[in-house]
């Protein structure tokens, strides 16, 4: 059975459906994973389980793993267990995410101030067939500035302006920063977090992979395309601006008094 991108209890969740697209329940619960292969496996009331995506995701998106009893909070053996966010009795609480211990020497991954916002980010590719002359857009909405990139890339896929949108966000964005990349493409998603196996584009995803290890703190969410989000059609925008123009553009607007290009 296939999966969906769902949120639960105001966190992001691979949910279980069916053929049709409907949550699939089991006693009137739903599985849910908080990540798709970390081995383990929660059940949620279904009530409680809101689809926010209904693209369905391949079976293999999710791996195998072992149910988790709701008072473990997903906690293995001789682990410390973090603080859960409020769960209704017999709900799952949120798996610990503790990553930090291995970049303190480097001093990468520092985390922002507690209560920091994450950067929103938005990213898009267009292509003017597929393959053909190609662009993408990137929107990143800082403090006192906003910046917005139009690239022309000439001749590509459509896949690789989408994966190259986020690469060159990233390379805009302090490693240390949170930030949640805003992209329409669910291949870019899929190849990148959910473990698809890449048969085209081998190099551009390893390196975008490997772009997102160095930003720990920053993690892509997928969006509606041609939905009516305000940033991802300005993204689209820039993307085919970028094709029609035959050129690449970057603008800083400045959002308050303190910004600076």
């Amino acid at each position: 059975m296939p999966w969906v991108r769902a949120k639960l209890r105001d966190q992001t969740v691979y949910a279980r459906v069916d053929e049709r697209g409907q949550l699939l329940t089991e006693s009137g619960r739903v599985e849910v994973r908080y990540r798709p292969r970390d081995g383990r496996l929660y059940r949620a009331g279904a009530r409680n389980v809101e689809i926010l995506d209904p693209t369905p995701l391949p079976d293999d998106t999710c791996g195998p793993a072992e149910a988790v009893s709701p008072s473990s909070g997903g906690a293995r053996p001789g682990t410390a267990q973090a603080p859960a966010a409020a769960v209704s009795p017999g709900e799952p609480s949120p798996p610990a995410r503790g990553r930090a211990r291995g970049r303190a020497k480097s001093g990468q991954g520092a985390l922002p101030a507690t209560g920091a916002e994450h950067l929103a980010v938005y990213t898009d590719g267009a292509c003017s067939s597929n393959p053909g002359p190609a662009g993408l857009g990137v929107v990143i909405v800082r403090p006192t500035e906003r910046l917005e990139l139009s690239e022309y890339l000439g001749q590509a896929t459509n896949n690789i302006a989408e994966l190259t949108a986020v690469l060159r966000a990233l390379g805009e964005l302090d490693e240390a920063c949170r930030a949640r990349i805003h992209t329409d493409s669910q291949y870019t998603i899929g190849v990148v977090q959910r473990g698809w196996k890449a048969k085209a584009n081998v190099d551009l995803v390893a390196e975008l992979r490997a772009a997102l290890r160095r930003h720990p703190h920053a993690e892509l969410v997928y969006v509606p395309g041609h939905r009516g989000v305000p940033l991802n059609e300005r993204c689209d925008e820039l993307a085919r601006l970028a094709i029609s123009r035959r050129r690449s553009e970057r603008t800083v607007v400045a959002t308050g008094p303190k910004a600076t290009s």
